[in-house]
């Protein structure tokens, strides 16, 4: 084991040196200086600061746009678009090995930023590139990809954690920018300067971002093979089933993530809209949440971990996500949706700590399986939640009668609101539902055992991989480890 290790280490040194060698022999891409993980952080700063400082408008056009079923739409705009994003991953992924990362960046961050300005042109045609845009809205995927090329394997679990904070803090700042600009300005500067931002971001990648894949590095041709089974989404899927241990975490992700994606997708209309916040007050709950969610998963994770170890930790998450949900669904004051916020930054540490469990029981070539298949049920989840949240909202007729938003009651909670659900024993019935689903979750994960050996067909799957990435590539077994903040749950 020793050996392999020291084998893998020589070999990361040597792909590494010849990348050195080949930037400084004249294979030096466009851009300005060699590839760092900087690079990065800008380009992902960048694009969830513009969307981020969107969020008290989408809100407002939302509800404009789609009056009478505006949360089974935003769960059905959502929806499709994560599920577009699950069925694409995989294959720009591959794509971009073969091309190149920077062009890749450049094409996911245009037609993730491409909705922006349609806001104030036309809100039909932005809802409708929102949902379309799925099929390119991967760029921490592209991102992750770039980290991997410029770092050896002991460094990129540091890089994953500086581009997830910096996504994390783009998002706990912007909305509350939004929010102010918007209170004061009104909305349309608000999205002049998110478009603005975009633009940006698009001209950062053009001019100063270099490739982190010279020509010499990639296959012979650009009109290189890509197989099936690298563009199947499904791939890592179909091995769920091979070990009993593999299947019961698989399981309990699915329970406890699916609607946490859905929640993530209508909570902060539900705040605005239901529990009559004001944009200001959504803006400063985002922020909370953010910053809370980060000392869970680090300080407090941490202490979890060495005290009561791994797997107690996973059922003390999810404990707490039961409560968070549940004071959801039963919550009718503003202050109930605060203390529950504040139980949801705790429940934060069920991913990560399943993700070392992963990591602590599986053997160093099973990494990349176990983590794929979890990946893969977490991008599921993104497109079948957020769908099926909306449409549970539909079915209990949680929408709202009346609510007229202009820009002159923007930032207050006055107004003639009047919704149907005032004098329902269950406010949020689609929270109450993912408390349930939780609930399930926590029994399956009980028979999870904190030790063992997780045995799952690697063959396949190192075919898969290998058969057209290269040895740097972030997919290969034990490299493919996601980070803990994805693009989808601050």
């Amino acid at each position: 084991m020793t050996q392999g290790k020291k084998k893998k280490r020589a070999a990361n040194r040597s792909i590494m040196l010849a990348k050195k060698i080949i930037i400084k022999d004249g294979g030096t891409p466009q851009g300005i200086g060699s590839p760092s993980v900087y690079h990065a952080v800008i380009v992902i700063f960048l694009e969830f600061f513009a969307w981020g400082l969107l969020t008290a408008p989408t809100l407002v056009v939302l509800h404009e746009t789609f009056p009478k079923h505006t949360f089974l739409m935003n769960g059905l705009i959502q929806g499709v678009k994560g599920l577009l994003s699950f069925l694409s991953a995989p294959l720009i992924g591959a794509l971009s090995d073969v091309w190149g990362r920077k062009s890749f960046l450049l094409l996911t961050v245009f037609f993730t930023c491409a909705p922006i300005p349609l806001m104030k042109i036309s809100p039909w045609w932005y809802f409708a590139v929102i949902s379309v845009s799925g099929v390119f809205a991967v760029t921490f995927s592209v991102v992750f990809a770039y980290v991997a090329d410029i770092t050896q394997e002991h460094e990129r679990s540091m890089a994953y954690g500086l581009v997830s904070a910096t996504f994390a803090a783009s998002l706990v700042t912007s909305p509350a920018i939004g929010a102010y600009l918007g209170r004061a300005y009104g909305d349309s500067l608000v999205v002049v300067l998110a478009t603005a931002i975009a633009l940006l971001d698009i001209c950062f990648i053009l001019v100063a971002v270099p490739e982190s894949l010279p020509e010499k590095m990639r296959p012979a041709s650009w009109g290189a093979p890509i197989s099936w089974e690298q563009a199947d989404p499904f791939a890592s899927l179909k091995k769920v089933g091979q070990d009993s241990v593999v299947l019961l975490i698989c399981i309990t992700v699915f329970l406890s993530y699916l609607p946490e994606a859905g929640q993530y997708s209508s909570f902060f209309l539900y705040l605005r809209q239901i529990m009559r916040f004001s944009p200001e007050s959504v803006a400063a709950f985002i922020a909370v949440l953010g910053i809370l969610s980060i000392i869970a998963q680090t300080i407090v994770l941490s202490l979890l971990m060495r005290s009561i170890g791994n797997k107690n930790t996973i059922l003390l998450g999810l404990g707490f996500q039961i409560l968070q949900l549940a004071w959801y669904g039963f919550g009718s004051e503003p202050w109930m949706m605060w203390a529950a916020g504040a139980v949801a930054a705790m429940s934060s540490i069920t991913f990560p700590a399943v993700s070392a469990l992963v990591s602590r029981t599986a053997d160093a070539d099973q990494q990349g399986v176990v983590q794929g298949m979890i990946t893969g049920i977490r991008g599921l989840c993104n497109g079948l939640g957020p769908a099926l949240y909306g449409f549970i909202f539909y079915i209990f007729h949680v929408e709202l009668n009346e609510l007229q938003i202009t820009e002159t009651n923007l930032g207050t909670n006055q107004g003639p609101q009047h919704h149907t659900q005032e004098n329902s024993i269950i406010p949020g019935p689609p929270f109450l539902f993912g408390a349930c689903s939780v609930l399930l979750a926590l029994l399956v994960a009980l028979f999870i055992p904190e030790h063992t050996n997780l045995n799952v067909r690697a063959g396949s799957w190192k075919k898969h991989c290998g058969g057209h990435s290269h040895p740097h590539s972030p997919q290969a077994p034990g490299e493919a480890k996601e980070p803990l903040l994805q693009d989808t749950n601050v």
